[in-house]
């Protein structure tokens, strides 16, 4: 039965090998529908060019625009307090995000749900590609975005893995994201491309260079937040906690891992 895999599991990255990884991300079915997007969305663009040329710039101007939009979400939407002061808006605050942050290492909830990634996907790159080249350029920007979710997807588990990256740059962004997991949320909202931070003023290179954030994984909604906007914590069954399980002894995750090189 299709998704059979991840039925009712729960899978912990700080206790998993890259190969586990890999084996759990292709089996996630989220995953296994971006790819098939992605191939049936290629297949269209392809069948619909008239202009090669437009379909490279489709592709090049949707790999350019991701990133950015990824940092306006991350930045505005997800790092918001917004959501979870309203009720109708507090479960999908948890979801997408809440619990990631309360707990980096479960893999569940570090992909994201289908009902929120696809319109997110698909509201982002559509226009681009239609301005650019009509239906075959709305095709190949929608199979772009695809693509560079799963690429990001893949990245993101990477970072949060029991797994010590051999390539440099690989090493560098986990580092950067730990850094923004365990050390001050308000910045490095990257996860493969830093240049939006560095853009907008929120990279830092090394944990030293902040105080750390009595935030960094309740984001905000602490115990005096949750008292009065009960509805993620109601939806828990828990007050927010200030730590996850763990913290900093799973995954590689200790201290020297935040001090990254600029």
């Amino acid at each position: 039965m299709w998704g059979e895999a991840w039925r009712g599991r729960s899978y912990d990255l700080g206790r998993m090998t890259l190969r586990d990884l890999a084996v759990a991300y292709w089996t996630y079915p989220a995953i296994q529908v971006y790819t098939a997007l992605a191939l049936v969305s290629a297949g269209m663009a392809l069948a619909w060019a008239g202009d090669w040329a437009a379909l490279v710039l489709t592709v090049l101007v949707a790999s350019a625009v991701y990133p950015l939009a990824w940092y306006a979400i991350h930045r505005f939407i997800l790092h918001g307090r917004w959501l979870y002061r309203m009720p109708w808006t507090a479960a999908l605050w948890k979801r997408i995000h809440f619990d990631h942050h309360q707990d980096p290492h479960r893999l569940e909830v570090l992909f994201g749900s289908l009902a929120n990634t696809l319109p997110t996907i698909a509201l982002v790159t559509l226009p681009v590609g239609w301005a650019i080249d009509g239906r075959a350029g709305a095709a190949a920007a929608l199979a772009t975005g695809l693509v560079t979710t799963c690429v990001y997807e893949f990245f993101h588990c990477i970072q949060h893995l029991n797994y010590k990256p051999r390539w440099a740059w690989v090493a560098r962004i986990k580092q950067l994201h730990l850094a923004h997991h365990f050390h001050d949320e308000d910045g490095n909202y990257g996860i493969v491309s830093f240049l939006p931070d560095r853009l907008f003023g929120t990279y830092y290179a090394e944990a030293r260079q902040r105080p750390r954030s009595r935030h960094v994984f309740n984001l905000g909604y602490d115990l005096e937040e949750a008292r009065r906007y009960p509805w993620v914590m109601e939806l828990t069954g828990a007050p927010p906690r200030d730590r996850p399980d763990g913290a900093g002894r799973r995954g590689g995750e200790t201290p020297a891992d935040t001090k990254v090189a600029p």
